[in-house]
């Protein structure tokens, strides 16, 4: 399981939307309205690297409100109940 934390910037308005919008697509584990520089973040778990790319630029970048995103791979799970359940179903 591959995992990336992808922080967006929204137009105002469009937070609500981009949150929903972007948890539909597949690949999002759950996005969330947050405090702060950014307005959404959105987590990514994924099985292959390159899915990550995908996700990212053919599916969170072409939702209607972002204005910017800048996206950290995650390295390791540090959470023993997390890690589990990541690699449940394979």
């Amino acid at each position: 399981m591959v995992a990336a934390v992808v922080m967006i910037d929204c137009v105002r308005d469009a937070i609500p939307d981009v949150a929903k919008e972007v948890a539909g697509i597949e690949g999002v584990a759950e996005t969330y309205s947050v405090s702060g520089k950014r307005d959404v973040v959105a987590i990514v778990r994924v099985t292959e690297w390159e899915r990550i790319a995908e996700v990212v630029t053919e599916g969170i970048a072409d939702v209607d409100g972002i204005e910017d995103t800048e996206t950290m791979v995650a390295f390791r799970v540090h959470s023993d109940r997390e890690l589990a359940a990541a690699y449940e179903g394979f």
